[in-house]
C-alpha cells in the first residue's frame, strides 16, 4: 500500500470553529454588524457545521472578546444532535470542584458529546508568571480526571489541597472527557505531557510540526503517557487554486497594518511563545504570504494566535491535511472567513473525501 493510500485510510477528527470571540469577517479587520459575536450568529455557525457533517466544534473563550463561552455552550447543547462541543475553559477563572460539576452536567445534556479545551489563563486583572500558571493548570487537569472518574479526591499540590467525595452527577462515560490543550513554551509542553489527552498546535511548517510531535511524544513517554495530536488552522478551498488565492487576497484587501496590529494586541496571549512563532512564520513567508506549499500566513496580519490558512483547490487541501496526518496529526480544528459560508464550502468540497469521525481515546 502506498503512503497516500495509507493516509487516506487513517481516521481523523474534523472540527469547525464558532466565532464567539468577535472573530468573523468578510474582510479581515473590517467589523461587520451582521458577523458580530452574538447568540444568533454563533448558534447558526454551530448548526451549519453540524449540518455539514463536522465531528466537533470549538467554542473559543476570550475574557475581553465576544460572548461568554459557558453560557453559550449550555444554550446550544440541546439544539444539537450529533456534533461534539469542544468547550474552551479558562483555568484562571475556575475552581476545580465546581468546574468538574459543570463539565459533568453539560456532558449529560449532550449525551456524552463533550470535549474540553483547557486554556492556561490568568485571573482577569492579574498576571501570573509562566511556571506557576502552567503548574496550576496541570493540577486542575489532574483533579478533573480524578473527580470525573467518580473517585474520592485526596489531592495535595502547589495550588490545591483538597479532600472531597465525588459529586453525585458524573459524565455519561464515567470518566473525564478528553482534554485538549496547547502551548509551545517549555512550561506549557511539560504541563501538556503530564496532563492533557490531545496536544494542540497552531499552523507551522511541516518540518516544525514533525519536530514538535516528536518532542511531545518523548515528553509524554517519560511520564508513562501517550498523546493524540491536533492541528488548528484556517482553510480557504475553492474549485481552483487561482480562485482560492484570489479569495485570500480579497480577505486582506481592506486591511491596513495599524488596524491589524491593534487587533492582535487585544488578545491577552499576544506575547506568548506560540503567538511569537506565528509572527516568525509571517516574516519567513514570501511576498505572496506563503511560507510553504499551500500554507498562507496572511490571516495572522489581523489575528493573534492561529495565523495561517491552508489554501488551494479541493485536492490540494486534502493532500495537505493527509500530509499532516502522515506526521501524526489525529484531529483538525478548522475555520474560515466568514465562518458559516466557509464551513459549507469545506463540507462540500473536502470533508466527504476524508475518513473522519469523533476522536477515540
Amino acid at each position: 500500500m502506498t503512503q497516500n493510500a495509507m493516509n487516506a485510510d487513517k481516521t481523523c477528527e474534523v472540527s469547525w470553529f464558532s466565532a464567539l470571540c468577535d472573530d468573523d469577517y468578510e474582510f479581515l479587520g473590517q467589523p461587520d454588524p451582521m458577523l458580530a459575536s452574538s447568540w444568533e450568529h454563533c448558534r447558526n455557525i454551530v448548526l451549519q457545521a453540524e449540518k455539514g457533517g463536522f465531528d466537533n466544534i470549538l467554542l473559543p473563550s476570550g475574557y475581553q472578546l465576544g460572548i461568554d463561552t459557558t453560557m453559550f455552550a449550555g444554550a446550544i447543547a440541546p439544539l444539537t444532535k450529533t456534533i461534539r462541543l469542544l468547550w474552551a475553559l479558562r483555568m484562571g477563572e475556575d475552581w476545580p470542584p465546581q468546574l468538574a460539576r459543570r463539565i459533568a452536567t453539560l456532558d449529560r445534556i449532550l449525551g456524552g458529546r463533550l470535549t474540553v479545551n483547557i486554556i492556561s489563563s490568568d485571573l482577569p486583572g492579574e498576571k501570573m508568571e509562566s511556571r506557576p500558571r502552567y503548574q496550576r493548570t496541570l493540577e486542575i487537569m489532574q483533579i478533573l480526571k480524578i473527580m470525573l472518574s467518580g473517585e474520592h479526591l485526596k489531592y495535595k499540590g502547589e495550588f490545591f489541597d483538597l479532600d472531597l467525595a465525588p459529586a453525585r452527577i458524573g459524565t455519561v462515560s464515567g470518566k473525564c472527557p478528553p482534554l485538549y490543550f496547547g502551548g509551545l513554551s517549555e512550561d506549557a509542553r511539560e504541563a501538556a505531557a503530564q496532563g492533557c489527552d490531545v496536544y494542540l498546535m497552531w499552523p507551522d511548517t511541516m518540518d516544525k510540526t514533525r519536530e514538535t510531535i516528536a518532542d511531545m511524544t518523548a515528553r509524554a513517554a517519560k511520564h508513562g503517557r501517550t498523546l493524540k495530536f491536533g492541528y488548528r488552522a484556517h482553510v480557504i478551498v475553492r474549485e481552483t487554486e487561482d480562485e482560492a488565492r484570489a479569495y485570500a487576497d480579497r480577505l486582506l484587501s481592506k486591511l491596513d497594518d495599524q488596524t491589524g496590529e491593534e487587533i492582535r494586541k487585544k488578545s491577552l496571549d499576544s506575547a506568548s511563545v506560540g503567538v511569537t512563532r506565528q509572527a516568525e512564520l509571517r516574516s519567513a513567508a514570501g511576498g505572496d504570504g506563503f511560507v510553504e506549499e499551500n500554507l498562507w500566513t496572511g490571516i495572522g496580519r489581523a489575528r493573534s494566535g492561529c495565523g495561517a490558512a491552508i489554501v488551494g483547490n479541493p485536492d490540494q487541501v486534502l493532500a495537505k491535511l493527509r500530509a499532516y496526518q502522515a506526521e501524526g496529526i489525529d484531529a483538525f480544528i478548522l475555520s474560515g472567513y466568514p465562518h458559516a459560508a466557509e464551513a459549507d464550502l469545506f463540507a462540500r468540497h473536502v470533508l466527504p473525501k476524508l475518513n473522519h469521525g469523533p476522536l477515540v481515546m
